[in-house]
């Protein structure tokens, strides 16, 4: 079956919203809002709809005024429920509010309603009694500008989950990191405070980016990136300009602020005369302990070379953790491999002799070595098909996607990004360097 899609309403779907008006009283679950309160929002606020090629599936509208935001209908036909329709919808009616400056978003159920996954799985909360949604907008209206000028953004919702595989790591981050931020209360009660800064490091392509990303996705806060090669063009000099970084972010709510590959300017001070990029560590190791200050924020690090950092960079007071993010195990690779081994071959190729012939590799190598499988095989269905006399594209056989020797000629020819050398130095570092 083909997949489903969100469009904006369209008048001509009025029939649509009052079938699935029917179908839910159908199932004995009475709207909270008259019908004709849907229909007039659906024309006049915001309203969305899933399409599966002309049939509407499924439809949300949504309502705003004075920085409060309802969600007014959200149905879906029954025949099409538990497939993640509703919650695609609510993330997509909130999107087209959010120009408003919402800071709460709600929605308020039939005490008879039992489908609420959509609605959890978006973050609103279970209010007693009346089964009262509410959901905190992450970005008010007052942060929207500055976090724009900062050239940051707030993440899709569902990063954290779409990390495939690397269970230990996750679940480290979970613990240390996320838990105590999201549960800042909690953590007081206990006497935990809150981390504020931590780096990642670890060899090339194994995710430090990608969980520096998830992290931010996981709090809903907002993701800042500090590119110090484009602060080096600011007329106040690096220094300057990375000072006057900080203070803008001081002034979010909120803000997980990620600096990739550190080492550039935070590498061992030393030499005679100092070198300029001593002065650019020493302006970093005034700005942490400032931002250590402020609650609601994180500073992640990012390195490859840990080894190259300065050794009162890494020191107790600055950073509260210095977490190892290495290659993948048997476990997490095979995770990977599932996520991008096409659905409609997956149960035909071999997966764990993929596992087993991946060790040693990144997750950025299996994402490689995936598509260019991918490709390969496109390529032999379409050419071979054509040699054989076929028309363009058509004719490909049995041939529905890559085949397990595909993906092994990938595999043979995917040059790791990850030495042994390198690998059994990030071993080490781990014992060294390491602070969890």
């Amino acid at each position: 079956m083909s997949s489903w899609r969100i469009r904006d309403f369209h008048s001509s779907d009025m029939d649509s919203i009052l079938n699935l008006w029917e179908s839910l009283k159908a199932d004995n679950i009475g709207p909270v809002y008259a019908l004709s309160e849907v229909l007039a929002s659906c024309e006049k606020d915001h309203a969305v709809v899933a399409v599966l090629g002309e049939q509407v599936v499924g439809a949300a509208v949504g309502r705003a005024a004075h920085e409060q935001g309802w969600i007014v209908f959200l149905a879906t036909l029954p025949e099409f429920r538990g497939r993640g329709i509703g919650t695609s919808l609510l993330a997509a009616v909130e999107k087209r509010m959010a120009p408003h400056g919402l800071n709460k978003l709600s929605a308020l159920m039939p005490e008879s309603e039992t489908r609420v996954e959509a609605f959890l799985s978006r973050g609103f909360v279970v209010k007693k009694n009346l089964r009262y949604f509410e959901r905190t907008i992450p970005v008010q209206r007052a942060e929207l500008e500055p976090l724009s000028e900062l050239g940051g953004r707030i993440l899709p919702r569902n990063l954290w989950e779409n990390v495939a595989g690397m269970r230990r790591e996750k679940e480290l981050l979970e613990r240390r990191l996320v838990l105590p931020l999201a549960q800042a209360d909690l953590a007081d009660e206990y006497g935990v405070v809150p981390p504020r800064a931590v780096v990642l490091f670890g060899p090339p392509g194994t995710g430090k980016t990608t969980f520096a990303k998830a992290i931010a996705s996981r709090l809903e806060w907002p993701f800042v990136e500090v590119f110090p090669s484009r602060l080096a063009a600011n007329p106040q000099g690096l220094a300057g300009a990375l000072r006057e970084t900080f203070l803008e972010i001081a002034e979010l709510e909120h803000a997980v602020v990620f600096i990739d590959e550190v080492e550039e300017i935070a590498s061992q001070r030393s030499g005679e005369p100092p070198s300029p990029l001593q002065g650019v560590t020493n302006e970093l190791l005034k700005i942490i302990p400032a931002f250590r200050e402020q609650p609601g924020r994180l500073l992640v690090c990012a390195t490859n070379f840990i080894r190259a950092l300065d050794t009162a960079f890494l020191r107790h007071g600055r950073f509260d953790y210095v977490i190892p993010i290495g290659l993948p195990d048997a476990h997490a690779r095979e995770a990977m491999w599932q996520r991008f081994i096409p659905a409609s071959v997956l149960d035909s190729v071999e997966v764990g002799l993929l596992v087993e012939r991946t060790e040693g590799f990144s997750p950025a190598d299996i994402e490689y070595a995936a598509r260019s499988a991918s490709q390969r095989a496109l390529e032999k269905a379409v050419y071979d098909a054509d040699a054989s006399g076929s028309q363009s594209g058509e004719g490909t056989g049995e041939r529905k996607g890559p085949l397990t020797q595909d993906y092994l000629e990938a595999i043979a020819e995917t040059r790791t990004t990850v030495s042994d050398e390198v690998h059994q130095a990030f071993l080490e570092d781990i014992d060294v360097l390491g602070r969890v």
